[in-house]
């Protein structure tokens, strides 16, 4: 500690009381705006390809709560990670630097975004409790995407449009955004009297972050001082989750830089379709439902062909005793149309049975069907036959199906057409 510097209590996301062996000063808790300071290295070791690096006072702001670690210099040597370690801000750097006083400079175009999005997130959060009485229970703040989860279930279009607007209308109305300390027994009272949205299980100080008129939380992550600071804030999407909903957003120049990519993605599908962006939901649907009116018909064109295809096949095999065996191995047909290949040519005459393989794609899979007339069970014969080189497979009387390396295909299918013509032979 240098001289004439005095303790200061360090908090984690949610304004944890001082751990007292920490021998950083945390400059960000007093000036969220401070982008550039002078400290003294304590020690520098080697990491693996980095170097971690402890200083006796930081700017650096360490992931925690959601909020990503700062990046900047110290010196001329780039901070490419910052964390929380055995009770210290550790910096993590691309090479070392001696022990000794540094200049440290943040990179302020990434502290800015991750204050705008973090007191957005407050904010966002304050207005859908007071809204839709949808509490926060969690928060990430990503490179490029900011969501909080909702104990709620999904908000009508109309209720996310109204939380949107009066975050906005809060912001225009550039209400001050302040830090305060507050006693275990003082946060439990706001706790109980509603002003204070959540408390964290531990004892001491407790970190406060309030926006004026609207909310008041526990943090410890850096803010801006005003609402009109967070610059807008735009909704941009619902998903729903296993404790409720997610909901994605963004603040400031990542609200507009947002904007801009979506509507540029308008733009050209709408250029895409000829068609005004307006437009697009209306002709999407109309696409859709071509769509699905298209793969009817050529689900109706398959089942023709493959009855036609296997009446053929059918017809082309010879009989012996009794028995129409058909064997085909096919490298230019999906498993689907391979699989209503082998039914349909099995029901084309009697005494038809089927043993087709589709290799496509690898493993290959195997089908065996036989017609209504024939006594064999397909599912419990391919099944036998696969658990005899360990593996499964299986199916219904009428019709089965399983998987099998390529080397083992060929043994497989002599063995399924030797059981089939013993079973014929046998009733």
């Amino acid at each position: 500690m240098s001289e004439g510097q005095k303790p200061v209590e360090e908090r984690g996301a949610m304004g944890e009381p001082a751990r007292l062996t920490d021998p950083t000063e945390r400059l960000y808790y007093r000036d969220s705006f401070l982008r550039e300071f002078d400290a003294r290295v304590i020690s520098c070791e080697r990491e693996g390809e980095r170097w971690k690096i402890v200083l006796d006072r930081t700017a650096f702001y360490p992931t925690s709560g959601g909020q990503p670690y700062d990046t900047g210099k110290l010196g001329d040597v780039p901070v490419i990670e910052v964390a929380d370690a055995d009770h210290k801000v550790v910096h993590y750097a691309s090479a070392a630097i001696a022990v000794g006083t540094v200049h440290g400079v943040i990179d302020w175009p990434r502290r800015i975004e991750h204050m705008q999005q973090h007191t957005g997130q407050h904010l966002l959060s304050a207005v859908f409790l007071r809204e839709l009485h949808a509490p926060t229970v969690s928060f990430h703040l990503g490179e490029s995407i900011s969501t909080i989860d909702l104990a709620c279930a999904p908000p009508a279009y109309h209720s996310l449009e109204r939380v949107e607007r009066i975050a906005n209308e809060i912001i225009a109305e550039d209400r001050p955004v302040t830090t305060r300390s507050a006693s275990r027994g003082e946060a439990e009272a706001m706790l109980a009297a509603g002003e204070l949205r959540k408390l964290p299980d531990r004892e001491g100080s407790i970190r406060l972050i309030e926006i004026a008129d609207c909310d008041r939380n526990a943090c410890g992550g850096t803010h801006v001082r005003s609402t009109g600071q967070i610059g807008g804030l735009l909704v941009r999407g619902v998903e729903k989750v296993t404790r409720g909903v997610r909901i994605e957003f963004a603040c400031g120049l990542r609200a507009v830089s947002t904007a801009r990519t979506d509507a540029a993605i308008v733009s050209e599908t709408a250029a895409l379709l000829s068609i005004p962006g307006p437009e697009l939901p209306q002709a999407v649907r109309r696409l859709q439902g071509d769509a699905k009116a298209g793969a009817r018909e050529r689900q109706k064109l398959r089942e023709e062909l493959a009855v036609f295809h296997g009446a053929g096949l059918a017809s082309e095999a010879s009989v012996e005793n009794g028995l129409r065996l058909v064997v085909r191995a096919w490298k230019d047909r999906d498993r689907d149309y391979v699989r209503l290949l082998a039914s349909r040519t099995a029901a084309a005459l009697p005494g038809t049975a089927v043993i087709f393989s589709a290799q496509e794609v690898t493993p290959s899979r195997v089908y065996i069907a036989r017609s209504k007339d024939l006594g064999f069970d397909c599912g419990r014969m391919l099944k036998e036959a696969l658990a005899n080189i360990g593996l499964r497979g299986g199916g219904s009387p009428d019709l089965a199906q399983g998987d099998v390396p390529i080397d083992q295909e060929q043994a497989l299918v002599a063995s399924l057409a030797d059981t089939v013509r013993r079973s014929v032979a046998h009733t």
